[in-house]
């Protein structure tokens, strides 16, 4: 847990799992959405590769990076259970 939660304690990293949310996407693509270097782009991989929150995959000279959605879920589910969340969520709906 401490991994994900420090993978996720940078804007940009949020900023690539949000990108990744929606498709799978190679590191030029990636590269594109960022005012960034590319060894800087490479350092935040590894630290959501590290967390398990992406993987990638060779296609062709290609690296393309997907979301592992269901890491990310089991971590917020483990949040919410931490912080009962959910119990905050009921008096509002109740």
């Amino acid at each position: 847990m401490n991994k994900i939660m420090k993978a996720l304690n940078d804007e940009s990293r949020r900023r690539i799992i949000e990108l990744l949310r929606d498709e799978p996407l190679s590191v030029n693509e990636l590269a594109g959405e960022f005012n960034f270097s590319q060894p800087t782009l490479s350092a935040h991989l590894a630290v959501l590769r590290e967390a398990d929150l992406v993987h990638a995959e060779k296609d062709g000279r290609r690296m393309i990076y997907h979301l592992k959605l269901s890491v990310l879920e089991e971590a917020i589910f483990a949040l919410s259970k931490s912080f009962r969340i959910e119990r905050i969520i009921d008096q509002f709906e109740g």
